[in-house]
């Protein structure tokens, strides 16, 4: 069936755009929905269920006019909605804990949870859009490795290539990840020295 639902979308571009994407988010919704858990389960700090993080992604997915040619892509598109929806729910969360919401009618009904770094999310989510711009395969491939939880094998699998492979790839976006991260941090605590003294 996601066969027949891409050639389609091959074949009649601009009338079948958004029904194939639909039927193709349709028919892999179980494992966007598992994809949304993992991605949940790795980042606590969304106080959102995986059902709501799917749908909220399908209608990010929904007004876009892309065509995916295969799964894999489908899937990592997929996967940094679901990304950038929770860095939006972390982002609305830290506005509410610093006032953003102040109502002075409501009391807070919500038990907070707990508080986790945020700030690192933030800093890995540009790290990431950075190395997407020099890289966008090794972008994807931690997408899909640590924000959604799949292994090496299955993400080799995905993209046709061998484990061994994908491994060399991780190591390349974790070292390249690192040296961005590290040059964030440096400049940060340099402004708060600044700022101290």
């Amino acid at each position: 069936m996601e066969s027949e639902l891409l050639v389609s979308s091959e074949q009649y571009p601009d009338a079948a755009e958004s029904v194939t994407n639909s039927r193709l988010f349709a028919s892999l919704y179980g494992e966007l929905r598992q994809l949304a858990e993992r991605q949940l389960r790795r980042n606590a700090g969304a106080a959102v269920s995986p059902t709501t993080l799917l749908h909220e992604a399908y209608l990010g997915m929904r007004g876009r006019e892309a065509v995916f040619p295969d799964r894999e892509r489908f899937i990592g598109y997929a996967a940094r909605v679901m990304r950038g929806l929770i860095i939006d729910f972390v982002r609305d969360r830290r506005a509410l804990k610093r006032g953003g919401d102040f109502q002075i009618t409501q009391l807070p009904t919500q038990i907070p949870e707990p508080d986790q770094d945020e700030g690192d999310l933030l800093r890995l989510s540009e790290a990431l859009d950075e190395l997407a711009v020099r890289d966008a395969r090794l972008a994807q491939l931690v997408d899909l490795k640590y924000f959604c939880g799949y292994t090496f094998d299955e993400i080799a699998a995905q993209r046709g290539t061998s484990s061994r492979t994908v491994k060399r790839d991780w190591e390349k976006a974790r070292a390249l990840l690192f040296h961005q991260l590290k040059d964030v941090v440096h400049s940060e605590d340099a402004g708060r020295s600044i700022d101290s003294q």
